[in-house]
């Protein structure tokens, strides 16, 4: 068999198991031993009467039950069918068990008429509705009156020949009443209307339940063979009951109990729904071609009979009867109408076919789709003509090809599997299928290698294959194009981050595994963020794809370089089976510094030379280590490289996860003592050096450790804005939003106890520009507490000369607007603070205390702080001094025109009682130059001591020994 033979051939069908014969054989054994009953008398007339009788009466009432609760349980079309033949059964066991009351218990002949004949006459016509019930139902009008005329053609011809046989003696037969003539020829006559209506649903009935039907008018037919031989004069006359021709009625109420139930043991049972589309299969059986012709001869066979009829009248030498003379007219008049339906209907049909041909080749010569039909053989027999404009060949060049010779070589084995698997699926069960695969194209679509994408979708025909085929190269190639985006940068075209997360964990979990060389690169291009903060993110974007080009020319065939995000890129090296650590260490230090050296070299933008440099971390593929963790890995090295200096390699050591361990510890400490109000807030006073009136409170966060020592946050503060995790980092602004609400909630109680002093809170500079603290929210803030918003001092510290300072400056503007101050903190210290004092609008400015600590000894600090002094005057801010702690510091800060200082000097951070007691008397005793004549210095501690004048509330209680703004923290 050739290739497309071999893929186009039907597997063999599983063969079901078929149903049980122990029905059947019960079946027969129980008609087989009442026949042989019957044939031998049953041993006396007593008995053979009973049997004759009762019998036959017990099994046409099992018939009745058996049908009436098959169709009560089984909802189906043909239920109403059941039911009429469990009525007729019903009628034929009532009317035995009369006659058998008259024969056995009464011991007297059947008169005639009697209620057993009526009840007899009663069996035909249920039965003869429920075969109309089982015939297929015609689809128009013409089909019933064919229906109706076949029925006549065929009961019309038994008539003319019984009628000469029989019936006409019957009919003339002197010495009978009306009654009894009138009986004499409803029983045959009724049995010519079943037999009719039997050999029409022999020719009409549905595909449906086919062998209980076949059953049903097997036990009918037998049934009327019976009653038309005991409508015969001579076996009337000799009949009795018991004999053999009771076992025909026998066993024709048998087979008409096991009629309803032999489709579901044969599984032909279905539901409505199911009945429809299965009487519209074609059946392939091969004994429907002989049925349909025999079908067909029937009307002609009927007129047949209906001469046989007239002739064997005439030949018995008898002149033509008036009832087989119309009876014959009408049968050749039911002919003639027929013929003359089945003309016009075929020439109906006819023309609608032709239309419908027409429709369809329409339809197929006309779709964009190549409609192909390939014989069981596998060549083509039919193209349509799309596909010149599909494939680029010609309808005709393909016919006769072989199907197998146009599907590519690397498809042609998926093709036939799936093929072959369609072609063993039921067709109702997988009607169709989808088939993609290459198609040979000719010269006009060959697209540079002869090939096109094809999908089509594929039926059954006739053994054969019908192909429904379009061209889908374009989709394909499109989803190639996505899946490629999908796993790819869109900027540099490297590969993102999933598709290098997806090669690091084939080459640590792979074949290479034991590879341990295998190192991966984390490589970040320093001073990025500049270049586009000063010459656009465009020139930005171009940076990144000169980089990507010349990290992906440095590389390796074997490596493979990506784009994680940002300017981050990153390498994996795959190993070359190095053993010793210090070579692999070298080796791939080198080849880093090589990509290190290769990414710094300048480059050149829009016509302008830009310098970068590029810090690289190195992680190992070490033993146990997990692809997430050596990602982990080379980026903490990277960072350490950053933090080093930038622009170098560093090679990541297990120490750098303990340093991250330890930031994430101290990340947790600080997440929990504010989920558990660790946290509380010390005020420290603001004392005017004037006349030591307190004008303010500066707020302290404090945290309060285990053994209820309270340490400054700093270290947290230090791990979290300043390092370089971003959650340790919202963890600091969640403080700082924590101090402010609370310095406020504070302050407002402190207000209304009559203690109008206004807070002060130390915020960084860039916490001003965060949602949060935006001006409504500060707003909404003293509004829920009802703190005036006059009370309120912001102190900006740690300013970053990288702040946007045109935005802070209108967060700045408008807090001074709800009557919020403004102060600069450390000012005298860095370079952004005259930056800062020039633009933002400040009310207050607090030196630092790097000015203080040597006001007295350093003459040129003493200068230096003067003029900064001066320059506040001038500006007419007040002046903050902080850190003062001594005396002789709040003399010289006064005398160069310092305004206010906070310090050891008056108080150190209070709790709330202790401020309150402060407040109370509101003042704190500022040295003169009486006072500091008499001030004696311990040289031994080095710190003052006061020794006389007037005492403050805090002077002598507690002596500070350290500063204001530095408490020691527990050791880590």
């Amino acid at each position: 068999m050739s290739a497309p033979g071999a893929m186009l051939s039907r597997p063999p069908a599983p063969a079901g198991s078929p149903p049980s014969a122990v029905p059947q054989i019960v079946l027969a054994v129980v008609c087989g031993g009442y026949a042989v009953g019957a044939a031998f008398g049953w041993g006396s007339p007593e008995v053979a009467a009973f049997m004759g009788d009762f019998g036959l009466s017990f099994a046409a009432l099992l018939a009745a039950v058996s049908c009436g609760l098959y169709a009560r349980k089984r909802r189906t079309r043909f239920r109403p069918a059941w039911m009429l033949f469990a009525a007729s059964s019903g009628m034929a066991g009532l009317g035995n068990g009369v006659w058998g009351w008259y024969e056995v218990i009464e011991g007297t002949t059947v008169p005639s008429p009697s209620l057993a004949d009526f009840c007899f006459l009663l069996f035909a016509p249920p039965a003869i509705v429920g075969l109309l019930v089982l015939a297929k139902r015609p689809v128009n009008r013409a089909g019933w009156v064919c229906l109706g005329l076949d029925s006549w053609l065929i009961a019309g011809s038994l008539v003319t020949l019984s009628w000469s046989l029989a019936l006409a003696h019957t009919a003339h037969f002197q010495g009978r009443s009306v009654a009894q003539s009138a009986l004499s020829l409803a029983y045959p006559l009724l049995d010519i209307v079943l037999v009719s209506m039997v050999l029409v649903l022999h020719f009409r009935r549905s595909s449906v339940h086919r062998s209980a039907i076949n059953t049903a008018v097997a036990a009918l037919a037998l049934t009327v063979l019976c009653d038309a031989l005991f409508s015969s004069p001579l076996l009337r006359e000799h009949y009795r009951s018991g004999q053999i021709l009771d076992a025909g009625w026998f066993a024709g109420s048998i087979l008409l109990a096991y009629a309803p139930w032999v489709a579901r043991r044969a599984g032909e049972e279905c539901t409505p729904e199911e009945a429809r589309p299965a009487a519209r299969r074609v059946p392939s059986h091969g004994g429907r071609p002989i049925a349909g012709s025999l079908a067909a001869l029937t009307p002609y066979l009927a007129a047949a009979v209906c001469t046989l009829g007239i002739l064997t009248n005439v030949l018995d030498g008898r002149r033509i009867d008036r009832v087989v003379l119309f009876t014959g007219c009408t049968v050749v008049l039911a002919l003639v109408i027929r013929q003359g339906i089945m003309l016009l209907d075929n020439i109906t049909l006819t023309q609608e076919l032709a239309q419908k041909e027409n429709h369809f080749r329409s339809l197929v010569q006309g779709s964009s789709d190549v409609i192909m039909i390939a014989a069981p053989t596998g060549v083509l027999h039919y193209v349509s003509p799309a596909a010149s404009g599909v494939y680029g060949r010609d309808a005709e060049e393909l016919v006769g090809s072989e199907l197998a010779s146009l599907i590519h070589p690397e498809d042609l084995g998926r093709v036939v599997h799936e093929v072959r698997r369609f072609l063993a699926a039921a067709p109702e069960d997988e009607p169709t299928t989808r088939i993609e695969c290459r198609f040979r194209a000719g010269e006009q679509r060959s697209g540079g290698d002869g090939w096109l994408n094809v999908e089509s979708t594929v039926n059954r025909h006739h053994g054969g294959l019908i192909f429904n085929s379009r061209d889908v190269t374009e989709r394909v190639r499109l989803q190639a194009q996505l899946q490629h985006n999908a796993s790819h940068d869109a900027l540099t075209d490297l590969p993102n981050r999933a598709l290098f997360t997806e090669r690091v964990t084939q080459a640590v979990t792979g074949r290479r595994a034991s590879d341990h060389d295998t190192a991966v690169l984390y490589i970040d291009l320093d001073g990025f963020k500049q270049v586009n903060d000063t010459i656009g993110h465009q020139a930005g974007d171009e940076l990144l794809i000169q980089a990507a080009r010349r990290l992906g020319d440095s590389v390796r065939a074997g490596d493979i370089a990506a784009r994680l995000g940002g300017d981050e890129f990153a390498a994996l090296i795959t190993g070359d089976g190095t053993r010793d650590p210090a070579a692999r260490e070298f080796r791939i230090h080198e080849i880093a510094d090589r990509l290190r050296i290769r990414l710094s070299d300048p480059y050149r933008i829009d016509g302008r030379e830009v310098r970068v440099a590029a810090s690289i971390g190195v992680a190992f593929a070490e033993p146990g280590v997990s692809p997430a963790g050596l990602l982990r890995n080379a980026d903490l090295a990277m960072y350490r490289a950053k933090q080093a200096g930038k622009g170098r390699v560093e090679l990541y050591a297990p120490q750098m996860q303990t340093e991250v361990a330890h930031r994430a510890e101290l990340a947790t400490k600080l997440r929990t003592a504010l989920q558990d109000g660790a946290f509380s807030l010390l005020h420290q006073p603001v004392v005017e050096l004037a006349g030591g009136r307190v004008t303010a409170v500066a707020a302290h966060a404090r945290w309060r450790s285990a053994q209820g020592i309270l340490f400054t946050p700093a270290e947290f503060l230090r791990v979290g804005d300043r390092g370089r995790y971003p959650e340790d980092g919202d963890r600091a602004a969640e403080l700082d939003r924590w101090q402010l609400e609370a310095a406020v909630e504070q302050a407002a109680a402190r207000h209304r106890a009559g203690y109008p002093v206004p807070v002060a809170v130390r915020l960084p500079a860039r916490r001003l520009l965060d949602q949060a603290l935006s001006p409504k929210g500060v707003e909404s803030l003293l509004t829920r507490h009802g703190l005036p918003s006059r009370a309120l001092v912001l102190e900006l510290s740690e300013s970053d000369p990288r702040l946007p300072l045109d935005d802070l400056e209108r967060r700045l503007v408008a807090l001074r607007r709800l009557g919020v101050r403004i102060a600069l903190d450390g000012f005298g210290s860095g370079f952004a603070a005259i930056s800062a004092l020039r633009r933002l609008p400040v009310d207050i400015l607090r030196l630092d205390r790097g000015l203080v600590d040597g006001v007295v000894e350093s003459a040129r600090l003493h200068k230096i702080t003067a003029g900064l002094l001066r320059i506040a005057g001038d500006l007419g801010m007040q002046s903050v001094a902080d850190g003062v702690d001594l005396p002789e510091q709040v003399l010289a800060l006064r005398s160069m025109g310092c305004t206010h200082g906070m310090g050891t000097a008056f108080s150190g951070p209070l709790d709330e009682p202790r401020l309150r007691r402060s407040l109370t008397h509101a003042h704190y005793p500022v040295p003169d130059v009486a006072v500091q004549s008499r001030a004696v210095v311990l040289t031994g501690s080095g710190l003052p001591v006061r020794q006389g004048g007037p005492a403050g509330p805090e002077s002598l209680v507690h002596p500070p020994l350290r500063s204001n703004s530095e408490t020691s923290v527990p050791p880590t």
